[in-house]
């Protein structure tokens, strides 16, 4: 299958579903890893563009960890709105340039906007996508691919209807998030956490939930013409 993660920051996927992605990628499925933002404001000393290029290279090694392409949109934080039709185009490329059989995403009541304008997207332009007359870059999609939210950053108004175990892969999850060095300092001082604990943290809360040491949870977006019977392949 091919598989798309869609962030919004470079660091998103590796805090929500990176375990999972890491199974899926070793059970032989194509997994690509996006993020829609190029992380420019995520710091409070490093100037944006110095930040941008740190930020990508960060994100690049932590896809190499499990041998997945990583695509940048190049969008800016604070700055993704989901009816912006040059950032609707731009989820549509993406989407017919990937051709995905299912796509991980946001959850639309996520914390902060970025997030809820991503999944938004997502939702619109995995379905946009498979119509003509948006963007010839590349070829229609051929179908709209099952949606799958990821957990929230904490787990608030986040109820489960999949679990994946991902005691096997965590080690992997928690080394692909320390590459990103320059976030994990930014949440210290923006938000006073150890994301590295609370990702563990979280991490065995579902486990908890799901009979495991350490569990990632999903909500699979249910909706006619969504191929809704897609389970995750691991």
């Amino acid at each position: 299958m091919n598989i798309l993660a869609i962030g919004a920051h470079p660091d998103d996927l590796e805090i929500s579903c990176a375990g999972t992605l890491t199974k899926l990628k070793q059970a032989g499925h194509e997994v690509v890893l996006c993020h829609a933002s190029s992380g420019d404001k995520g710091h409070y000393q490093i100037p944006a563009e110095e930040l941008i290029r740190i930020r990508q290279l960060e994100a690049q090694q932590a896809g190499e960890l499990i041998g997945s392409r990583v695509i940048s949109l190049g969008l800016k934080d604070g700055e993704i709105h989901s009816e912006n039709e040059s950032a609707r185009t731009v989820f549509i490329e993406l989407i017919r340039s990937v051709q995905p059989d299912m796509v991980i995403t946001h959850a639309p009541n996520d914390y902060m906007p970025d997030h809820v304008a991503v999944s938004k997207l997502v939702f619109d332009t995995t379905f946009i996508a498979t119509i003509p007359g948006f963007s010839n870059l590349y070829p229609i999609a051929k179908k709209v691919p099952a949606l799958f939210y990821m957990d929230n950053l904490s787990g608030i108004d986040f109820q489960p209807t999949i679990y994946v175990d991902v005691t096997s892969t965590f080690k992997t999850k928690l080394d692909m998030l320390r590459k990103h060095q320059s976030q994990l300092v930014w949440l210290k001082e923006h938000d006073e956490v150890d994301i590295v604990d609370f990702v563990e943290t979280l991490g065995k809360m579902r486990g908890i939930q799901a009979g495991c040491r350490y569990a990632e949870g999903f909500i699979q977006h249910m909706a006619w013409t969504r191929p809704n019977s897609v389970r995750f392949p691991v």
